[in-house]
């Protein structure tokens, strides 16, 4: 299948509005977003299999738990930002802890409110989620990946928390033939100089900074690791004792995250020399997301520079 570059956001939905047509157990829930580009197509062609909550994201979690306690398959989605805050104790008690098969969609994750601020980004829900017993944790990376995940959470009897931005993101994956398994990290290159881990969007740029390291000479790594909980640890300790050297790269405050995860996987058990590139403890500076990147090195050209750095 074609996909041309398109946001993850727009690829989930899709995604679901056709397995949804197939399928009328499959419930959408959302908060105030059934205008927005993310769940127009639904309400317009399944509302029946639609509930708008409004401006209500601990109404809309408990909701989509009772559905799932009645047997619906149910996503909920909206802002990413409210659901890691405003609604995390139902998140925590009516989904996790109760163990309803409910998928929230954290749409806009990250920086991808830019200017907006503190209180639009989501860079402490790995953190917050992954402490929770039952509750898995996926960032896809791009519009294929996004559309094979949502094939398989929609068979998953299991809670889960996806993350994605807002906007059009490049292509990882150039075509529909790649292995795509849940809590498998899969490999976009090889090498045994360091292993770039990222997830979500920083993976297209730790695959380019890859690619610019091999023109220095440096054989990288580069793993995408989509799914944070339950993360690949197999693959974690094989990129230590194979490689000796890990940077961790993600949209996320640089605790508690993906580069929490691997330091608390490498620390026990492989120790080696290792940096992690995150936001550091402070307020994002203002900016375009792609701008905010690039203030934290978050893009190719500072992947490479600590790469650099972490290999001397």
């Amino acid at each position: 299948m074609e996909i041309k570059s398109v946001p993850c956001r727009q690829s989930f939905t899709d995604t679901l509005v056709e397995l949804a047509k197939e399928d009328k157990n499959i419930v959408a829930v959302t908060t105030d977003a059934r205008g927005s580009v993310t769940l127009t197509k639904f309400f317009k062609e399944l509302p029946e299999q639609a509930v708008e909550c409004g401006i209500a994201e601990q109404d809309a979690v408990g909701i989509a738990a009772g559905l799932a306690q009645s047997g619906k398959n149910t996503f909920v989605c909206g802002p990413a930002c409210f659901y890691v805050a405003r609604s995390l104790e139902q998140v925590k008690v009516d989904v996790a802890y109760s163990q309803n098969p409910v998928k929230i969609l954290g749409v806009s994750g990250g920086v991808a409110y830019g200017a907006l601020g503190a209180t639009h980004h989501s860079l402490h829900d790995i953190a917050a989620l992954r402490t929770f017993p039952g509750m898995n944790v996926y960032l896809p990376c791009d519009a294929r990946q996004t559309r094979k995940l949502v094939q398989k959470l929609v068979k998953l009897p299991e809670p889960g928390y996806v993350r994605v931005g807002r906007n059009a993101v490049p292509d990882v994956y150039e075509n529909d033939d790649f292995e795509f398994e849940l809590g498998k990290a899969t490999m976009l290159m090889d090498g045994e100089d360091l292993t770039i881990i990222g997830c979500g969007e920083t993976v297209y740029h730790c695959l380019k900074a890859g690619e610019m390291l091999r023109e220095k000479g440096i054989k990288a790594r580069v793993l995408d690791m989509h799914t944070l909980k339950p993360a690949d640890e197999e693959a974690i300790l094989k990129a230590a004792r194979e490689t000796g050297k890990i940077l961790t790269v993600e949209e996320h405050s640089m605790y508690g995250g993906l580069g929490g995860i691997v330091a608390e996987l490498t620390a026990q058990h492989c120790p080696v020399k290792m940096r992690i590139l995150g936001i550091p403890d402070e307020n994002v500076v203002h900016g375009k997301p792609l701008e905010i990147f690039h203030y934290y090195k978050l893009d190719a050209e500072g992947i490479v520079e600590t790469a650099l750095e972490l290999i001397k």
